[in-house]
């Protein structure tokens, strides 16, 4: 692992996403760093890197509780997290009460969105069954309405996130991480549409 920190600094890069990663139940876990914060602690010992931490608006799968995810999530950023990036959301009421819960608990780096545009059904079925992301009542209508018209799916995916977008700038939003699944397409469209109001 110092190997890997120091091959970083040579290539210049400065930003990590320090993430523990997705367990695979048919593989033994690496018990080298157990936990996000561990792995985060290792990489601020050892080295001057803006560390990026995950975050979830209603909560991580494995914590019973949004109080113990957003204790767990007190320990991360203790451990040397500058800044956060959310797990994806489709109701920004989520986003906002978590926001409000992380600054009661003392968590004052920058939180950004994670927004993801859906462009197709099995896309969020999948996401939904990773993640456990709650579905709104106006997204799901939105997905009934055109799933089986992929051009209309497509866009109605981006204008949902574009007004996703609108709002969370509007309440202030540290920033917006768009999660595009390598579809320059959609990160030009929803770019395009809100281009004007990152310059207010």
């Amino acid at each position: 692992m110092l190997a890997m920190l120091d091959g970083f600094r040579r290539e210049g890069i400065e930003n990590i996403l320090a993430l523990r990663g997705d367990i695979n139940p048919e593989l033994e876990p690496c018990q080298d760093f157990r936990y996000a914060s561990d792995l985060i602690s290792f990489i601020r010992a050892n080295g001057d890197f803006n560390i990026i931490g995950a975050c979830y608006p209603e909560g991580h799968r494995e914590c019973g509780s949004l109080t113990e995810d957003i204790r767990n999530l007190k320990t991360k950023v203790d451990a040397g997290v500058n800044q956060l990036i959310t797990q994806l959301f489709f109701d920004n009421s989520y986003f906002y009460s978590f926001r409000e819960r992380a600054a009661i608990a003392g968590i004052n780096v920058p939180i950004q969105a994670g927004i993801m545009p859906v462009v197709n059904k099995k896309q969020i079925e999948r996401m939904v069954s990773l993640c456990g992301v709650k579905l709104s009542r106006k997204f799901t209508a939105m997905m009934e309405r055109y799933e089986n018209n992929p051009i209309a799916m497509r866009d109605a995916g981006i204008a949902y996130a574009v007004d996703q977008i609108v709002d969370l700038l509007a309440q202030g939003v540290d920033g917006i991480h768009l999660y595009t699944m390598n579809n320059p397409y959609i990160a030009h469209k929803i770019y395009a549409a809100i281009s004007s109001l990152l310059a207010a």
